[in-house]
């Protein structure tokens, strides 16, 4: 696992680094994009020189495992818009206002996730966070607990994308995403068992937190210390919600020891 982890991150900033001193769009776009395949690139090559060519297909198949449960779909597309829509209400309940509502009608933001969840960076993200790394760390510690220490390398993973200018994190608040980011990972690890491996569910779900989280936008305008905490109302009320539900999740791997087995197991296919 650490060959993996310290040759994605090698390899990811030294392309966002170079991404950050080219100032054509095109080039620019296609180092950023490589830098975001660069987990499943990498999961691919160790899973060659372990397992072979049978190995990669069997990682492979799994992006395209499509037969699960229509609900585990409906789940992966509206649980971030679910949240997003709960935090609205409480913020008028606990602050006496709504909170700003994005601008991109609701469809466009639902056809833009399923269009990336094909063809987008969340293809080659989860066949190396989900698809290679969490079964071998869940084989050691579990599921629970592998779902929320990939959530802090995830994290981690994304920090250059905090200091490069046109970033859409440019100087928002690490922090906040850290605590974001690893809650995000348990309910991903948590769909990923349930659907016996899939990472068809898990990248859409993926794709909806990247395409209609700003259905009620927690960003903080012109922010410039990523290292701060963020004064948004929304972007806390959003943390703290997410972090509920992950620990809901928690509770239901740990009462459902079938789920760590099932998802440790992948590792062997």
């Amino acid at each position: 696992m650490l060959s993996f982890f310290l040759t994605t991150f090698a390899v990811t900033w030294s392309l966002w680094l170079a991404a950050s001193t080219v100032t054509s769009a095109g080039p620019r776009a296609v180092l950023f994009l490589l830098g975001t395949f660069t987990p499943g690139l990498v999961a691919v090559a160790l899973t060659r020189r372990a397992t072979g060519r049978a190995g990669v297909l069997a990682l492979l198949r799994r992006l395209v495992d499509w037969q699960v449960s229509v609900r585990w779909y409906i789940f992966a597309l509206s649980y971030i818009a679910a949240v997003k829509l709960t935090v609205a209400v409480v913020h008028r309940a606990a602050i006496g206002t709504w909170p700003r509502f994005g601008d991109v009608p609701w469809y466009l933001m639902i056809a833009a996730a399923i269009a990336s969840t094909v063809v987008g960076g969340q293809v080659g993200e989860e066949l190396g966070w989900r698809g290679y790394a969490l079964p071998r760390l869940t084989a050691r510690w579990g599921l629970g607990g592998a779902s929320v220490l990939l959530g802090v390398v995830w994290a981690i993973w994304h920090l250059p994308l905090f200091f490069v200018d046109g970033a859409s994190t440019q100087g928002q608040s690490f922090p906040l995403y850290l605590l974001q980011v690893t809650a995000l990972s348990v309910a991903m690890a948590w769909l990923l068992a349930k659907t016996r491996g899939s990472l068809l569910p898990v990248m859409l779900l993926h794709a909806a937190v990247n395409n209609t989280k700003d259905i009620v936008p927690s960003a903080e305008a012109h922010a410039t210390n990523p290292w701060g905490l963020s004064q948004s109302p929304v972007a806390w009320l959003t943390v703290a919600l997410l972090s509920i539900c992950a620990g809901y999740f928690l509770l239901q791997i740990r009462r459902t020891p079938e789920l760590t087995h099932d998802v440790a197991g992948l590792v062997a296919t």
